[in-house]
């Protein structure tokens, strides 16, 4: 059975999507929709277990790993496609966006050059559009490798480039080339492509938006802390956002912020005071599904209040609950929670 690749991306259920898996197997239900994708881990994990399954996921970037690893059921990507992708061609006028908008911010003068070649190759050199996910999908993982906190959330490329004695990080893979890091997530792509002989869909939609017939449904929202603190996706991986819309990318630049994030897009997930209406929502919209939950236990809503919410079209409620340590977070006692209501 192919392996789903690595990632460092925050919030991944990689970790836990074997878990989550054995918690529905005895549940009837033949099409899944994974409603907040991102990285695919449990998306990818019901392609394993031979269900038809919708990926979705309101960022462009996480549709590019959803089309690379969901969708996609046999295109790779050859050795001879990643030095073309790598290489400069004399005949053509490359642009320097990122070497000019983002110096001194994420990368080093050459790593901004190398990923500026890389994604308008990817863009004219590709036009099958799973071996184009699959390149961005790589050129996503190295990025995310090379960042201190894996994150694009402030500007500190000092970090990296300081001679000091480190807590953390990894300062051997943050100095290992680009195009090492590309060819060996590359690598692990091409080895999670596989063929479940279902036909499977990466969308980007507003998930109010899907139709409701899916047996099961799995939500996996951005979490809210209880002091109204929400992670927001958009914000954390703005750049890997940026890369996949390269020629509208200054258009959409938020150029009052140091580190040059996106423009902010206004949220129900991200108010406090609406996130509980926001699940209302999405309970009611599937009600007709099976309705699998992941959040923490210290957030907004609580347990107590999800599990009314699904009660509300559920008979019944089963509750899980992993210990589990989140990056960034010195809350020790928060707990994974899975909650399904069938």
């Amino acid at each position: 059975m192919p392996v789903f690749p690595t990632t460092r991306y925050q919030g991944s259920k990689r970790r836990l999507a074997d878990w989550i898996g054995e918690s529905v197997k005895s549940l009837t239900f033949d099409s899944v929709l994974d409603a907040f994708g991102g990285t695919g881990a449990v998306a990818y994990r019901f392609k394993q277990a031979g269900k038809q399954v919708t990926y979705n996921d309101h960022l462009a970037f996480n549709h590019q790993i959803g089309l690379a690893l969901i969708e996609n059921a046999r295109e790779t990507l050859s050795d001879r496609a990643i030095d073309l992708l790598a290489q400069r061609d004399p005949d053509y006028a490359y642009r320097e966006f990122v070497a000019t908008t983002f110096q001194d911010i994420y990368f080093t003068d050459a790593e901004n050059r190398w990923l500026d070649t890389v994604v308008q190759n990817i863009s004219r050199l590709l036009p099958n559009p799973y071996q184009r996910a699959i390149a961005l999908f790589a050129l996503f993982q190295s990025c995310l490798v090379k960042r201190p906190y894996n994150l694009f959330h402030r500007k500190n490329l000092y970090i990296r480039e300081a001679d000091v004695e480190r807590s953390f990080g990894n300062k051997t893979t943050w100095d290992t080339p680009f195009e090492d890091h590309f060819r060996k997530f590359v690598a692990e792509a091409n080895a999670a492509v596989f063929d479940n002989q279902r036909q499977n869909r990466a969308l980007q939609e507003d998930v109010l938006a899907l139709p409701a017939d899916h047996d099961l449904v799995y939500i996996d929202p951005p979490y809210m802390s209880r002091s109204g603190v929400s992670v927001d996706y958009h914000h954390f991986y703005h750049f890997l956002e940026g890369l996949t819309a390269y020629d509208q990318w200054g258009a959409l630049i938020d150029f009052e912020s140091k580190h040059r994030r996106l423009k902010s897009q206004p949220s129900d997930w991200h108010d406090r005071n609406r996130i509980n209406s926001a699940f209302a929502a999405l309970f009611d919209k599937f009600s007709r599904s099976n309705l699998v939950v992941s959040y923490r236990s210290d957030g907004i809503p609580s347990r107590e209040e999800l599990v009314a919410m699904l009660q509300k079209h559920k008979r019944t409620v089963v509750q899980a609950a992993l210990p589990q340590q989140y990056a960034l977070s010195k809350n020790t006692n928060s707990k994974e929670l899975l909650l399904i209501g069938v």
